[in-house]
C-alpha cells in the first residue's frame, strides 16, 4: 500500500473509530487494515491507536498525527481536482445528501441539469431527514435547510424558503377563513412536527410586531407531503413551505391564509465536511446552485425556466 493510501486509511479508521467500517469503505480486508496500521505504528515508534471490543480510539500522539494525515489527504484530493479541472472536467463521484422533501421536489431535478454538463461525473444522492454526519457517511455536500450550528463545516448560504399559510376552500367554507393569525387558536391545525416550532406557530406583521400563536393539532407529522394531501383534502389549516405548496395554490386546490403576515423562512446551505480543502467537484456544484434559488425559484414553472435557460 503505497503511502498515501495508507494515510487515508488510518484518517477513515479514526473517522469512523472502526477497523472494519474503514476496511469496507476502502475495499480491502479488515487484517490488512489492521497490519497496515500497525505497521505505522511500528515505522513511527509511537502508538497511534487505543484498541478495545468496543472499537478504536487515537492517543494523544494518534490525534496529532490525524490532523497532519487529514491535510496530507486533503491536498492530495485538491490535486486530483485541479488536474481534473485543467482539462475542463468534473468527474468521479459526488455524494449528495439533502431532506425528503426538498429533495425530491427540488434538488433532484437540479442536480440532473447539473449532471447533463458533466458527462464524467457520477452522484449518488441520498435523501434524509435526519442529520447526517458528513465525514462519517462519506458525503461530500449536504443541501440543509434552517439556521446553521456553529462547527467545523464549510458552508455557503445558497438562498431563502419562504413558507405559507394554506387550508382549501372546503375547510374555509365550513370553518371560515381566519382574518388574524389570533384566530388560529379555533382551527384544526395540521403540523409539521420537525419545523416552526411545532405548535406554535410564528408570524411577523408590519414593522416589528411579532406573534407566537399556539394551534390545535388535528394532525401532526413529519411529512411535509402527507400534510399537503390533509390540507388538500379539508382536515385543516397547514403551514408549508412554498416549494411543497406552489402547484397547489396555482391549481386552486388550496388557498393562500393571512398574507398580509410573514412566516419565518429557512435558510438553505449548502455544506461540506472542510471550509479549508474544497474538491473541485464540490466548488463547481455549489457555484452552480447559488444561481438557482433567485427570484420565485419555488415556483415549479420558474424552476423549468431557469433550468430551460441554463442549458441553452
Amino acid at each position: 500500500m503505497d503511502r498515501i493510501k495508507a494515510l487515508r486509511l488510518f484518517t477513515r479508521v479514526v473517522d469512523l473509530g472502526s477497523f472494519s467500517r474503514a476496511a469496507l469503505e476502502l475495499g480491502i480486508g479488515q487484517p490488512a487494515a489492521t497490519k497496515q496500521v500497525a505497521r505505522m505504528e511500528q515505522e513511527l515508534g509511537a502508538r497511534l491507536l487505543h484498541r478495545s471490543t468496543h472499537g478504536v480510539s487515537p492517543t494523544d500522539v494518534g490525534i496529532r498525527y490525524y490532523e497532519k494525515c487529514k491535510l496530507i489527504v486533503h491536498h492530495d484530493e485538491e490535486a486530483r481536482s485541479v488536474a481534473a479541472l485543467t482539462q475542463s472536467q468534473v468527474q468521479g463521484t459526488l455524494r449528495i445528501s439533502t431532506s425528503v422533501a426538498f429533495g425530491r421536489r427540488v434538488l433532484a431535478p437540479m442536480v440532473l441539469d447539473f449532471m447533463r454538463d458533466h458527462a464524467l461525473l457520477t452522484v449518488d444522492l441520498s435523501f434524509d431527514d435526519r442529520y447526517v454526519n458528513l465525514v462519517e457517511q462519506g458525503v461530500d455536500v449536504a443541501v440543509r435547510m434552517g439556521r446553521l450550528a456553529d462547527s467545523s463545516l464549510g458552508a455557503t448560504y445558497l438562498g431563502n424558503s419562504p413558507w405559507v399559510v394554506v387550508a382549501s376552500a372546503a375547510y374555509l367554507e365550513r370553518r371560515g377563513a381566519p382574518v388574524r393569525p389570533e384566530a388560529l387558536a379555533d382551527h384544526a391545525a395540521l403540523v409539521y412536527s420537525t419545523a416552526q416550532g411545532d405548535a406554535i406557530w410564528h408570524f411577523a406583521g408590519s414593522g416589528a410586531q411579532t406573534l407566537a400563536i399556539p394551534v390545535k393539532e388535528r394532525l401532526r407529522s413529519n411529512n411535509l407531503s402527507v400534510l399537503l394531501d390533509a390540507a388538500r383534502d379539508g382536515f385543516g389549516i397547514a403551514v408549508l413551505p412554498r416549494y411543497v405548496a406552489d402547484e397547489d395554490l396555482r391549481l386552486g386546490a388550496i388557498l393562500p391564509l393571512l398574507e398580509d403576515w410573514r412566516l419565518p423562512g429557512q435558510e438553505i446551505h449548502a455544506v461540506y465536511p472542510s471550509p479549508r480543502m474544497v474538491p473541485a467537484k464540490v466548488q463547481e456544484l455549489v457555484a452552480w446552485l447559488k444561481g438557482r434559488f433567485r427570484d420565485e425559484w419555488w415556483r415549479a414553472d420558474m424552476r423549468g425556466a431557469m433550468s430551460h435557460e441554463q442549458s441553452r
